[in-house]
């Protein structure tokens, strides 16, 4: 054997959602060796903001912690969060690698004891919630964030903020004097995993988010159901708190529409699928109506769509709605649409409107191929998996990666 041909194979993975995650404990459990480069200070993705998966409903921090202890137990594995590629050059074989690592001013004596959070004096909107609550400029991301270790958002401090969350630790673990970062190396092959964003409610001007009171999306759902979320994981109503007993979930805002996004997200129905059983569950006497243009379940997927339909309380309206109002006099919401099966005009009242968004391709890699609408493409030495190629399920995205990480392995043997 060759001494090229013994070499490891050197991948990097751009992002740490599912996918990414899938894609670096794949690949470094053949021997590779993987660099994680992550912009969040956590690795986990959308994923780790999820309350539950379908249809089994169970939650991601399963998932989630199996693969944190396999990055934990391999050392093929490096990561870096807070971190962004710079530069990428090169190709197959010979990439040259520049990545900017930011400041967590937090090293690794943190014990997340949360010291520094209760003394800090400042606060931050909480963006993994999507702005439904604030949080001090010292913490965790989330509970169970990987790794475990708080954070020093400097944007929000001020004065000698910053120093009382220093004297607060005692075991050392602030360092104010941390400076960004510019780490360089080479890898055979890159992997994009940057994920995606939820598409920006405010820029669909009739449905309402932003100026109509309690009307969310469907990640704001999820955090409000989750136990780590806003609420405690309460279902009400951002603007009084109240316990919501009627919901109405509007598909494809956003999707499916020349205007904002062209595709069909794949996830939403699920997803709205999904958080109807939230409700169900949490309030047995609440109401659901859900507007919707099709309804895409594929496959094994069929039967949550069925155990959905056959609930009493559960209405299916076909039909794209047209407007969403404020009610007069109260904090309830309007809903618009026409009934595409009878020709009929509806308004439905409920406590509060969930918005289907759907996925927009995450941020652009240099030297990466893409879309009209911002999917990455695969070329010689470079791959996308997962929702960075095009909309997917969790499952689905962990078998993206598994069949990129093969293509990235075969890469490197060309060296």
């Amino acid at each position: 054997m060759s001494e090229s041909s013994e070499k490891a194979n050197r991948i990097l993975v751009i992002g740490a959602g599912f996918s990414g995650l899938t894609a670096a404990v794949e690949a470094a459990e053949t021997g590779a060796q993987v660099t994680i480069v992550e912009k969040n200070p956590y690795l986990g993705g959308r994923v780790a903001q999820l309350n539950k998966y379908f249809p089994k409903l169970c939650p991601p921090a399963c998932g989630l912690e199996i693969n944190f202890r396999r990055i934990r137990e391999n050392a093929n594995i490096t990561f870096y969060t807070m971190a962004e590629v710079q530069q990428l050059k090169g190709g197959p074989g010979n990439y040259d690698v520049t990545v900017k690592v930011n400041p967590r001013y937090v090293n690794d004596n943190c014990t997340a004891c949360n010291a520094c959070s209760e003394a800090c004096p400042s606060e931050r909107t909480n963006e993994f919630n999507f702005g439904m609550d604030r949080i001090k400029a010292a913490y965790l991301p989330y509970n169970q964030a990987f790794p475990q270790k708080y954070v020093i958002d400097d944007q929000h401090c001020s004065g000698d903020c910053g120093k009382v969350c220093q004297d607060a630790c005692k075991y050392n673990a602030i360092d104010l004097t941390m400076k960004a970062e510019t780490i360089s190396f080479k890898v055979d092959a890159v992997i994009v995993a940057t994920g995606w964003t939820p598409y920006d409610a405010a820029k669909i001007d009739n449905l309402g988010f932003g100026k109509v009171k309690n009307v969310i999306t469907n990640m704001m759902m999820e955090r409000l159901a989750s136990p780590g979320g806003p609420t405690g994981g309460k279902i009400v109503r951002p603007s009084d708190g109240k316990p919501v007993q009627s919901i109405v979930f509007v598909q494809c805002a956003g999707s499916r529409d020349e205007n904002h996004l062209a595709f069909c997200s794949y996830i939403c129905c699920m997803a709205s699928l999904k958080q109807t059983l939230y409700l169900r569950e949490q309030n047995p006497e609440s109401k659901v109506s859900i507007f919707y243009i099709d309804i895409r379940t594929p496959g094994r997927y069929e039967k949550f769509y069925g155990q959905v339909k056959d609930d009493p309380n559960v209405t299916f309206v076909k039909g794209k709605v047209a407007k969403i109002e404020q009610d007069a006099g109260s904090d309830d919401v309007i809903v618009e649409a026409e009934d595409m099966l009878t020709g009929e005009k509806v308004l439905t009242k409920a406590d509060m409107v969930v918005l289907a968004t759907g996925m927009e391709p995450a941020s652009k890699i240099q030297g990466a191929s893409y879309t009209d609408e911002g999917f990455a493409l695969a070329g010689a030495g470079m791959f996308a998996a997962g929702c960075a190629k095009n909309p997917l399920d969790v499952a689905k995205s962990a078998q993206d990666a598994t069949g990129a990480v093969m293509k990235a392995l075969l890469t490197g043997k060309g060296r």
